[in-house]
């Protein structure tokens, strides 16, 4: 017979990569109530902000059990993961399995890596693409391009030695604006403002900001908060980034 003490700690698993995936609030605790119901479970009560998961569930003779989890990175925005995350919940909830099944296949997801070329080719079509749409030339948009590499580059090895997220933001916008301006500096047949305008696309936290509405909007207002504060702390952190390059560089005559 299914117990809570089973099933809870594979739930807030889920929780988590589901959150770390780009999820919004709802999805996360719409996902893991059906699947409490769907396991046999009489009652289930989540709630999830963007720092923290907290499951009750109460089996048929088991009682209720309740665990949190605190959540303390936030992984960006994989939708190939999102997707695979919601089938293997729509699977479980028309045919549910044991928790150790369920955990298998969760780590199998959180096994697949996503493919860093791939990446690296969306940064750089991005990259030059926003670069030529705001009236960018051809060299405006292939520096930008070339920065792209920087940033993705940036993306996979100084994150992961940053303290948080805003002082990420603020590194990698600063570096990359002290290359565009040095570019600049070295070709002055180059447009600076269409240049940092591509590459500002790949590091605005966008998504961010329009799940953040989104989740006011539809009732998690404490979450919805969080995350606007947060979009707005890495845009403020981005553009002072870039303000500091411009500055610096204004002393060499740019």
């Amino acid at each position: 017979m299914p117990t809570a003490k089973e099933y809870l700690p594979v739930f807030l698993d889920m929780g988590d990569a589901l959150l770390g995936s780009g999820a919004e609030i709802f999805r996360v605790e719409d996902t893991l109530n059906r699947m409490g119901y769907a396991c046999g479970a009489t009652q289930m009560n989540v709630f999830v902000i963007t720092s923290s998961i907290v499951v009750t569930m109460e089996f048929p003779g088991d009682g209720a059990r309740t665990q949190t989890r605190r959540i303390r990175e936030n992984g960006g925005n994989d939708f190939t993961r999102l997707e695979q995350l919601n089938d293997l919940s729509r699977h479980f909830c028309r045919q549910p399995f044991s928790a150790r099944e369920l955990e298998r296949k969760l780590d199998q997801i959180k096994a697949d890596k996503p493919l860093p070329l791939l990446n690296l080719a969306g940064s750089i079509l991005a990259a030059f693409s926003f670069a030529l749409f705001y009236q960018g030339s051809i060299p405006d948009a292939v520096t930008a391009s070339l920065v792209a590499i920087l940033i993705w580059s940036f993306q996979r090895y100084l994150r992961p030695v940053c303290m948080n997220e805003v002082t990420f933001q603020f590194a990698a916008s600063f570096l990359s604006g002290c290359v565009i301006c040095g570019a600049v500096l070295l070709f002055p047949g180059l447009h600076m403002d269409k240049i940092m305008i591509g590459d500002i696309m790949l590091l605005i936290p966008g998504l961010m900001s329009t799940n953040a509405i989104r989740d006011v909007l539809i009732g998690d207002t404490l979450s919805g908060i969080i995350r606007l504060i947060a979009a707005l702390l890495l845009a403020a952190a981005l553009a002072l980034g870039f303000m500091g390059a411009i500055l610096l560089f204004g002393r060499f005559g740019l």
